[in-house]
């Protein structure tokens, strides 16, 4: 048994391996290329790579995240997905508080009080444990979900805009725009546009965010009663993050279209500096090793996309066990 999302994915992997080009980065040496492209039929199953087993949970948990439009880790670390813990961790203590030397020098910050946290372990136990210092030190900045449901605008929204059965898209004044909602709105009145798109690349944000985003934006495209979905990423950690980024992508068209009554069409990933880190190097050889399985189904139930609610079922998954491999962050 085989299954082409798998034979894509190793071959990136291989090319990776066999021609990618060293490059020295700010967080280690990697064999990189640039330009590569993932495409699947959602019709020939859930894109969920069956050579090494994959956390369904903890990639649902993160697009949940996104989708309410939340950017604190603490709802994260409260269900089991620790794959931003890193970042967060590695902003507090760069914090100019937590440098201090002395309490003068805790004074003169600009922070408010801190409690030290001397590792990873202590620091998440305190976001778990202690809502006031995961509200202080838990948030990430203006990152994906904040984009992706709250973008700033600037001088604000002069008129109300309404969708045509009269329900209100913005009031006049608003500050923010919800990308999410209005592209529901457009998938579901004008499926047509070429500007079915969301974005998180927020440049005059950038400086608020623990890190700009990797995979920055995606568009939709409606033909035939099928609904596609292409992002694009800038940033592309083949062995940990992509297999992540395409399930993740995935779930979304299929939540898209239990909004909009489309059937799942094209998944297809542009992927710009496509690399991996020399630390991944063994584990990408034996992946590529693996024979691949069909892929499995996942069935969608109470879709609630604007107040980020939904629940699955992933069923026929058979898989190889999972390749443990070091966070690069």
């Amino acid at each position: 048994m085989s299954n082409r999302l798998d034979e894509q994915y190793r071959g990136i992997l291989a090319e990776l391996l066999y021609n990618g080009r060293e490059k020295e980065t700010r967080n280690g040496k990697t064999l990189s290329k640039f330009g590569m492209q993932i495409r699947h039929r959602m019709s020939d199953g859930f894109p969920l790579l069956t050579t090494k087993k994959m956390p369904i949970k903890t990639i649902s948990t993160e697009l949940l995240w996104f989708l309410k439009g939340d950017t604190n880790i603490k709802y994260l670390v409260d269900n089991g997905c620790n794959i931003w813990n890193g970042d967060c961790y590695k902003n507090y203590i760069n914090n100019p508080a937590y440098k201090a030397e002395s309490v003068a020098d805790l004074m003169s910050s600009q922070s408010v009080q801190l409690v030290k946290c001397s590792t990873q372990e202590e620091f998440i136990n305190k976001i778990k444990t202690n809502d006031k210092f995961a509200a202080k030190w838990g948030d990430l900045g203006p990152i994906y979900g904040s984009q992706w449901r709250s973008w700033r605008v600037g001088k604000g929204i002069e008129t109300t805009l309404k969708t045509e059965d009269g329900q209100t898209l913005y009031e006049s004044g608003s500050m923010y725009i919800d990308q999410i909602k209005h592209l529901l709105n457009e998938l579901k009145t004008n499926p047509d546009s070429r500007r079915l798109m969301v974005n998180a690349w927020n440049v005059g944000e950038f400086d608020q965010m623990v890190l700009p985003p990797c995979h920055y934006g995606f568009q939709c495209y409606v033909v035939d009663g099928k609904l596609s979905l292409m992002w694009n990423q800038r940033s592309v950690d083949t062995f940990l993050g992509l297999p992540f980024n395409i399930a993740s992508y995935g779930m979304l068209l299929m939540l898209l279209c239990k909004e909009t009554g489309y059937t799942p069409g094209d998944l297809i990933g542009n992927l710009g500096d496509t690399h991996l880190y020399s630390n991944h190097i063994e584990q990408a050889k034996e992946q590529i090793e693996r024979s691949s399985f069909n892929l499995p189904t996942i069935t969608l139930s109470d879709v609630d996309i604007l107040n980020g609610e939904f629940n699955f079922q992933l069923e026929n998954y058979k898989s190889h066990p999972s390749i443990k491999a070091p966070l690069s962050n």
